[in-house]
């Protein structure tokens, strides 16, 4: 680990860290990852779920001159690393298709005149005419693509709105670019690096699995009698995941019955609901939330001590990103998936749903067109709020079908979907201040109300600022309802601009609306998808009922990994433990290991060849050590005793 003092070239981006973050010192890929930006290499870092792949981009932006552009798929994280940013007095905008017109315009020139260090902004606002326009007048330090395998056809979730990315480098040739994700096979690797034009291939990757987080499948006849002996043996906060939102509410109600503190989530729920049961679980006052995959971006709860996948996840990308969100504080955690052979079953019938026909997902193109009210020829670019299940009812469809004929139409470029879009409401002030001062003397009765907006709140001039009417209605003793009044008034007025707070996914037409014979989808991409859909789905299947291969190794070897010694830690490899080593004599080479280390500390190495045992069997006795709290590691990696022992 890299540290504070007088010589250490990374002395200024440690400060950096230090003074906004609190942290003392960087990971060691990030301090890789830091410098080669610094030094204008294009740079590909592959950092694993929890890895601190944000502070890579966000601590060289703050040291450089310019801004940093940051792409980023979903709109809820962006506004979360907004919004956190900040709250640490960053200065940091978004662009994206959940914000009006006349915002992007605002935030364009804000960025133009140097009012933000980092910009982001979503795929396809990229290709937006106002935003061409105006980019050659940025001064740009360096871009960032995060989730850069949604570039790669050859990904688990390509997006064909990441292809416009590469238009930027001709406008800043000099700036680099850094790509970061969390797991990428070695096809994907290249893909990333050719598709943003890499002057030369460079990949920075940590270390693939981290070693706290032990992998368990468990084959059981009841999961949920299973669900609960895993709950009630691994101490701490956990995350359930299911894929239908109904059965959320059966499994906590369960755990619930079983004395275990639980709630549920899934994206049908309100967002005020939601965002009520995430604080709650965050606070420690619910212990575990069974959700659907819906719950986890941008949670960064570090002391998450098991994930449990009740279903069997689409893919290895998807399930190590899930798995992931255990252990971020690097103290031993569990990532456990329940299976039984009817999951084999339910794989077939996902891969027909996911792919419906060509002609089904040609009907539904023209259903959408339908119900968000779009003639034929116009609608490009334009979002509209969308619910899903509202319009798979209101055309009797089966939602999972239209759900995935929309995300096929989405990776043929016709539409993009987005995730809910969370905006609260916002005012700006597009009178100058000398022209609000008349309009003030000349409409005494809205002179009252400007004096409160202003007292209440800051950068109303130079942005569109965050505001809470039932704050504002309870600061002036007036109801919300006048509150609102008065600011659509003065709106109508020209006197601001007010847009109210809106909650709702969005759908945008990338290209204007073709009847249903123009709409190609080529049947060879689509069969190629579907192909590799399907050996993603049997790498997860072959994951969940191997029985005779390390689940890490099996996890390595998937992405192109070097495999290695097994774990020593995981259900397969905890077996063999069981086979080659009673209990007895576990117990007498723990003992043995603790009298080693009296003498002085050691290196794991060391301590294998002093008692001639194996690997895997040192590696899971020291992990119980560890846990126990017997023995602690020292910063050069030797293991010593703690006072405890």
């Amino acid at each position: 680990m890299l540290k504070l003092d007088d010589e250490n070239p990374m002395k200024k981006y440690l400060e950096i860290v230090k003074k906004y973050w609190g942290y003392a010192s960087f990971r060691p890929v990030q301090a890789e990852i830091i410098k080669s930006i610094v030094q204008g290499k294009d740079t590909l870092g592959i950092l694993p779920t929890g890895g601190g792949k944000s502070l890579t981009f966000q601590v060289p932006a703050l040291s450089m001159d310019g801004i940093c552009i940051v792409i980023s798929p979903l709109i809820a994280l962006m506004n979360d690393q907004v919004e956190k940013l900040l709250s640490l007095g960053i200065k940091a905008a978004a662009l994206h298709s959940g914000i009006s017109y006349p915002e992007m315009i605002v935030r364009i020139d804000n960025a133009i005149y140097g009012a933000y260090k980092l910009l982001y902004i979503s795929p396809e606002r990229i290709a937006s005419d106002i935003f061409q326009a105006k980019l050659p007048q940025l001064q740009v330090s360096f871009i960032t693509v995060d989730e850069a395998h949604c570039i790669s056809q050859w990904g688990y979730d390509f997006r064909p709105s990441y292809i416009q990315i590469a238009k930027l480098r001709k406008y800043f040739p000099e700036s680099p670019v850094l790509a970061l994700t969390a797991t990428a096979t070695p096809e994907v690797i290249t893909d990333i690096q050719e598709k943003l034009l890499f002057k030369e291939t460079h990949v920075i990757e940590g270390e693939f699995t981290r070693k706290n987080l032990i992998f368990f499948v468990r084959r059981t006849d009841s999961k949920l009698v299973d669900l609960v002996k895993v709950v009630k043996n691994i101490r701490g906060s956990g995350i359930v995941y299911l894929r239908n939102r109904k059965k959320t509410k059966e499994v906590a109600e369960h755990l619930i019955r079983n004395g275990i503190k639980t709630d549920f989530y899934h994206a049908g729920l309100s967002y005020e609901i939601r965002t009520l049961k995430q604080e709650s679980w965050s606070k420690n006052q619910t212990r575990i939330m069974v959700a659907t995959n819906a719950f986890g971006m941008g949670i960064d709860k570090p002391d998450v001590r098991f994930v449990v996948h009740m279903d069997l996840p689409d893919s290895p990308e998807a399930y190590i990103q899930e798995a992931g969100r255990a252990g971020r504080d690097e103290k031993k955690a569990f990532a456990v998936l329940l299976t039984n052979n009817y999951d084999k079953a339910v794989a077939g019938q996902r891969l027909a749903s996911n792919f419906p026909d060509i002609d089904t997902v040609k009907r539904i193109y023209s259903a959408v067109a339908n119900y968000i009210q779009i003639p034929i020829g116009s609608g490009k670019g334009i979002a509209f709020d969308f619910n899903l299940y509202d319009f798979a009812s209101t055309f009797k469809l089966n939602s999972i079908v239209a759900f995935s004929a929309l995300k096929l139409l989405e990776k043929e470029g016709y539409i993009e979907l987005t995730d809910e879009v969370n905006n609260p409401s916002r005012v700006h002030f597009t009178l100058n201040r000398d022209d609000l001062y008349k309009f003030q003397i000349e409409n005494h009765k809205f002179d009252g109300f400007i004096k409160l907006l202003l007292r209440s709140y800051t950068g109303l001039f130079s942005d569109y600022t965050k505001i809470d009417e039932d704050a504002l209605a309870k600061r002036a003793n007036i109801g919300r309802d006048l509150v609102y009044q008065y600011l659509v008034k003065l709106s109508q007025m020209k006197v601001i601009s007010y847009i109210p707070a809106r909650k709702t996914p969005l759908l945008i037409m990338t290209e204007e609306r073709l009847d249903e014979k123009s709409i190609h989808i080529s049947y060879e991409s689509y069969n190629d998808r579907k192909t590799r859909f399907k050996n993603r789905l049997d790498a997860m299947l072959s994951y969940a009922f191997s029985e005779d291969v390390c689940r890490n190794n099996l996890i390595l070897k998937y992405f192109g990994k070097p495999t290695g010694t097994p774990c020593g830690l995981c259900d397969v490899c905890k077996s063999r433990l069981d086979d080659e080593d009673t209990p007895q004599r576990m117990q007498q080479t723990k003992k043995d290991i603790l009298a080693l280390l009296k003498e002085n500390p050691l290196y794991l190495g060391e301590i294998q060849l002093a008692l001639e045992k194996k690997e895997n069997i040192i590696n899971a006795i020291v992990e119980e050590l560890l846990t126990e709290e017997f023995v602690r590691y020292l910063e050069d990696g030797r293991i010593t005793l703690t006072k405890k022992e």
